[in-house]
């Protein structure tokens, strides 16, 4: 790969990355903020499984935050990578990073693109299905909630 399609392969994906941490959350803030209210309003409290699905939703949430704040990091990591000419060279500023903020130790050889590539979609691939579980526990909460 040129030292061109490498930063452009780089720089693209951090900027998928940031939107796809950035949509989910805000659909899980915008629900979360909804949910207090509607449940007051319709009597949600007198419904366990109402409740019960709140929760779920709830926690769900907190997942899918998480793992947006994550990929949002993974995103600005990329975009690091994307700063230097080559793929080893920008390999090794992340690894080197990561060492002095102390999340990772300093590995012995660094990883190719596609393999850190890999690991971030198999992040984006469990938000996702946090987010599936949040909509669906917060679509059955409203199914559930007395009319």
């Amino acid at each position: 790969m040129t030292d061109d399609a490498y930063r452009q392969r780089t720089a693209a994906f951090a900027a998928m990355l940031i939107k796809q941490a950035a949509w989910p959350a805000a659909v899980v803030i915008a629900g979360d903020s909804v949910a207090p209210l509607v449940a007051s309003a319709r009597g949600a409290l007198q419904a366990p499984l109402a409740v019960l699905a709140l929760l779920v939703a709830a926690g769900s949430a907190v997942a899918v935050l998480g793992l947006s704040a994550l990929l949002l990091f993974d995103a600005l990591l990329f975009r690091l990578m994307a700063t230097h000419d080559n793929e080893v060279s920008g390999g090794a500023a992340v690894d080197d990073l990561l060492a002095r903020m102390r999340l990772k130790p300093a590995p012995s050889s660094s990883r190719t693109l596609d393999d850190r590539i890999a690991g971030t979609r198999r992040l984006l691939a469990r938000q996702r299905v946090a987010f599936a579980i949040f909509v669906i526990s917060f679509l059955t909460a409203g199914f559930w909630m007395p009319r």
